[in-house]
């Protein structure tokens, strides 16, 4: 629609959005009218018309097998269209066209806003499937007219207050229409079943519809009259009322086709199934986050017994082996206390990345700077637990070799993603410029108990691979590469 009407028309951008709100409201008159809308918009020149936005009905029956919008039609051609822009009313002349032998009736509706018309709707009914219609029916169709005329006189959309469509109750899940002071006229099965849900016995015609709202719903005090107004219909809300066990979604449109308030629509869905899987969903969200969270705290509580226990040893190389083993029990703690923090199986790897390089430098004999470039982004958990490990054998690899005791020098972890359409990488590559590799060192072959594991993670559980290179020169030092598929995904 941005496009057709900046192209074609001399809308203003002001305009535009008043017909993007009109457009996200406008289901509901398709449907209380059983009959296709197409919006029609005046050329900059004049000459024609342009439609910029269709709707069917979900009510009844389509007048229009093809898409209308985009289609240009001279002015004079169809002469409701004129009659309704030049006059600014509601054009219902005329006999029904055919279209594939199917009558339908046309009438023009003009979409005012301050005191200018815009464009104009074309109302469209199919009236192939007419009959006798029903006390529904009737209210449908009268409720219809009333918001018709709203939209001609430009008290309709109300401003400010565009509705999620897909969230919000439709015709088809349960109406009611009030009088001006409140009172049921007219209430759906669908909406008299919602209102038994909450625990009414009786009919609600005849009936207050607030007060009634207000004793099914089990509040008192401020709160009641809060509600008695709300679903009298004297503004437009949209609210949740629970009661029984039940809970109603309620949407309240008030009625004010000639500037005099005349009474109000009520749209309502039962929504109680779908609030208990919501809340159920939110039970096992805090369940998953509470188990991270409690796991993290045993991973932490087995890290302090190793490293206490590293402290007793007398063997230098059993205390090395212990501190080892803390550091790759920390390195999943990590990862478990950023899981308990997030609604989902992902993490942000930068921050966890940064978290283990800070970590393993720790342990640096020397005066070694540690660096991340480059950024891992979001990953799933069970990519981000091996690759945590991981990361922390080849830096506290980096640090333990590559130094001797007190030289200085530097170690730079670099994260790159690449994204395609089918698959996600992720390239990281681990430089230092410390002494290198020895004579004939094989990385595929090595015995060492990190690069075994290393290894195994990399290849075995994250179908990737790893290579362990000496710097080319004029550098010195080692370069550990990882390529790690994982799934693109954005947060």
């Amino acid at each position: 629609m941005n496009d057709l009407v900046r192209q074609h028309t001399a809308l203003s951008d002001s305009d535009l959005e008043w017909l993007h709100l009109l457009v996200s409201e406008w289901q509901l008159l398709s449907d209380l009218s059983f009959a296709d809308l197409v919006l029609w918009v005046p050329t900059r020149d004049g000459a024609r018309y342009v439609s910029v936005a269709q709707m069917r009905p979900n009510t009844g029956p389509t007048s229009y097998q093809d898409d209308m919008v985009g289609h240009l039609v001279p002015r004079g051609r169809r002469p409701l269209l004129d009659a309704a822009l030049d006059e600014g009313r509601i054009v219902r002349e005329g006999d029904p066209e055919w279209r594939e032998e199917v009558p339908v009736r046309v009438e023009s509706i003009p979409v005012r806003r301050e005191g200018r018309v815009l464009g104009v709707i074309a109302r469209n009914t199919n009236l192939l499937t007419v009959r006798t219609p029903s006390r529904l029916e009737l209210t449908y169709l009268q409720s219809a007219s009333d918001l018709a005329q709203m939209i001609a006189a430009g008290a309709f959309p109300f401003q400010g207050q565009q509705v999620d469509m897909d969230a919000s109750p439709r015709v088809g899940d349960g109406l009611i229409r009030l009088d001006a002071e409140g009172v049921v006229q007219y209430a759906s099965p669908n909406a008299l079943s919602a209102y038994h849900r909450l625990g009414l016995a009786s009919d609600l015609v005849g009936h207050h519809l607030g007060q009634v709202t207000a004793e099914l719903a089990p509040s008192r005090g401020p709160v009641d009259e809060a509600m008695v107004k709300l679903a009298s219909g004297y503004a437009p809300r949209e609210t949740e009322v629970e009661g029984n066990g039940g809970v109603i979604q309620l949407r309240t449109i008030p009625l004010h086709p000639k500037g005099i308030r005349i009474g109000s629509l009520v749209l309502l869905r039962d929504v109680t199934e779908l609030r208990r899987r919501e809340r159920e969903l939110i039970t096992k969200d805090a369940t998953i986050r509470e188990i991270h969270h409690r796991v993290k705290n045993n991973l932490q509580t087995v890290a302090a017994l190793l490293r206490l226990q590293a402290r007793r040893m007398d063997s230098v190389r059993g205390r090395e082996a212990l501190n080892e083993a803390v550091r790759r029990v920390g390195s999943i703690a990590i990862v478990h206390e950023t899981l308990s923090q997030n609604l989902d199986e992902r993490v942000e790897f930068d921050e966890i990345a940064d978290r283990v390089i800070a970590m393993v430098a720790e342990i640096s004999p020397g005066k070694v700077d540690c660096r991340r470039t480059g950024r891992f982004g979001i990953l799933d958990a069970e990519v981000a637990t091996p690759l945590s490990m991981v990361l922390t054998e080849v830096l506290q690899n980096a640090l333990e070799h590559a130094f001797p005791a007190g030289e200085r020098g530097s170690v730079e972890v670099s994260a790159v993603r690449g994204e395609t359409r089918v698959d996600s990488r992720l390239l990281i590559t681990v430089q230092d410029d410390g002494r290198g590799l020895p004579e004939g060192f094989d990385a595929h072959r090595a015995g060492n108990l990190g690069l075994q594991i290393v290894r195994t993670l990399v290849e075995g559980e994250l179908g990737g691979t790893f290579d362990m290179l000496p710097v080319p020169a004029p550098g010195r030092g080692t370069r550990v590469v990882l390529d790690v598929p994982v799934r693109a995904q954005k947060k």
